[in-house]
């Protein structure tokens, strides 16, 4: 069936619809003769059928199945926790100078102190959701209804709990639950795709989701997802711009316009470092982020075994 005749159908069983709405019955209804009839059923869909095939086709085509086994995402996990944390157990509880939240487990979450918000995502306190769903036990600290603050409100308190009973804790959690991290990864890539789309350009969609297919692919495809996403964010926060211009996954498929699949992670992690470069010269001078530059540029390159 063509759309066309899809679209011309539905109409036709909407006539029908309407009439039985008003009357009660198909029977009560006067009938119109055959070129009344057929004239306001043209007429509706010479109007409506444009509209209809003009909406379809922006349209994004279902989204593609992520499939990767349950040694894959582990494997990932642990690839992330290496860029973020070097791979240490000390490192799974971090506050990065010039940060004013905390930085834990292995995709260095987020976590705010109470009443801090700044322009980044917070993802602490989903991933403790996430964990807790799965039946992991939570450490004191992170214990009772809602989402929890990060307890410690600057870095200089959360550097002197280093050795205290709840930061080791919490450090023995996160240890313990890497995989449940890792999957939380997974899960958020799962979701970025469905963020990403409303968000861009109506024209850019489907070229969007299929930069996103290609990767998704093969297993480096997806790590270089699942990193990036974690790292720099799906880059539909308007608060994650600067200059207006963000630098988030959905910036780095956007620069993407390849259709073959083995060059896929390659173009990706030119694109990657093209955004990051381009954050860097547009970030405000009083935050030095070429200090990082370097640092990112080494993780992208990580994701094509540069």
């Amino acid at each position: 069936m063509t759309i066309s005749c899809f679209i011309k159908g539905i109409l036709r069983a909407d006539s029908v619809k309407f009439v039985a709405a008003e009357t009660g019955t198909l029977m009560d209804k006067r009938r119109p003769s055959r070129t009344e009839r057929r004239w306001r059923s043209e007429g509706w869909y010479f109007w409506v059928a444009p509209v209809f095939a003009v909406l379809i086709a922006f349209l994004p085509k279902p989204l593609h199945a992520i499939a990767l086994s349950h040694a894959d995402v582990l494997r990932i996990g642990k690839k992330v926790w290496q860029n973020e944390c070097n791979g240490t157990i000390a490192g799974l509880t971090s506050w990065n100078k010039g940060e004013d939240f905390a930085s834990l487990g292995i995709g260095h979450f987020i976590w705010y102190p109470k009443g801090q918000r700044g322009p980044f995502e917070e993802s602490f306190p989903k991933l403790v959701s996430f964990i807790s769903k799965r039946g992991a036990k939570l450490p004191t600290l992170l214990l009772g209804a809602g989402e929890k603050p990060c307890p410690w409100n600057s870095r200089t308190e959360f550097l002197r709990a280093q050795q205290s009973t709840e930061m080791n804790q919490l450090r023995r959690f996160l240890a313990d639950t890497i995989d449940l991290q890792a999957e939380f990864l997974m899960a958020r890539l799962e979701g970025a795709l469905s963020k990403m789309l409303p968000e861009a350009t109506p024209s850019d969609r489907a070229n969007i989701q299929e930069q996103f297919e290609r990767l998704t692919k093969t297993s480096q495809g997806c790590y270089a997802l699942i990193d990036y996403v974690n790292f720099k964010g799906e880059g539909v926060l308007h608060t994650e711009r600067y200059q207006g211009q963000g630098w988030g996954l959905l910036q780095v498929l956007e620069a993407m316009h390849g259709s073959s699949d083995t060059g896929a992670v390659d173009e990706f992690t030119r694109a990657a470092r093209a955004v990051l470069t381009r954050r860097v010269q547009n970030s405000p001078a009083e935050r030095h982020e070429s200090r990082w530059l370097s640092g990112w540029i080494r993780r992208v390159n990580s994701y094509n075994g540069g």
